[in-house]
């Protein structure tokens, strides 16, 4: 039988937990019901060896800016800080329009659970972004449905709608396809997104 690792664990709890207290849209809550239910049936341990990368150095503030926001967060924000040591941090493998002429150094990615993650697994993909301050991460967009738990300040765009902040604790949902992207501000952007592959 597969075991999942508790701290694994007890980062899923803690990311369910922050969704389920957050107001999520009803598309947002669609995506996560599917989510966590795939979920209930683990998978084997992922491979990958821990990587990482000079923006790291950010991570320590960005979790603490998400433990002062809420219950749910600090929850959630010292159960990622257990699991983010093992994470194989990379940059994102291609570029796209309007980023950031520091965005390729600013920032960095890591799968959770899913293909070089945690937990090895093909039907869905749990990661999570760091931006350092002042990035501008490109447009870009993919065929799985995303949904994002996002940590710490920062903007959000997607399709043709105008730059909007959800703010720590807020969520958001990408419908397959849509061009989207994220910047940060002042302080460094520390969010967990979702992908539905099947």
């Amino acid at each position: 039988m597969t075991v999942r690792s508790e701290a694994l664990q007890d980062f899923l709890s803690s990311l369910q937990g922050a969704f389920m207290a957050s107001r999520c849209e009803p598309e947002v809550s669609t995506v996560v019901e599917k989510i966590f239910t795939a979920l209930e049936h683990c998978a084997i341990a992922g491979t990958a060896q821990p990587h990482q990368l000079a923006v790291c150095s950010h991570l320590p503030d960005a979790i603490g800016i998400a433990r002062s926001a809420s219950p749910q967060l600090a929850r959630l924000a010292s159960s990622f800080e257990a699991i983010a040591p093992s994470l194989n941090w990379m940059v994102r493998s291609s570029s796209g329009p309007f980023a950031s002429d520091n965005w390729l150094n600013g920032h960095a990615n890591a799968t959770i659970v899913g293909r070089n993650g945690l937990e090895d697994r093909d039907d869905i993909t749990i990661g999570v972004s760091l931006l350092a301050p002042h990035v501008r991460y490109p447009d870009h967009r993919h065929a799985p449905e995303e949904i994002y738990l996002v940590l710490t300040p920062g903007r959000f765009q997607h399709g043709e709608s105008e730059w909007f902040e959800p703010g720590p604790g807020g969520t958001l949902h990408n419908i397959p396809n849509i061009r989207h992207a994220m910047a940060s501000g002042d302080v460094s952007l520390l969010a967990i997104w979702c992908l539905l592959l099947r």
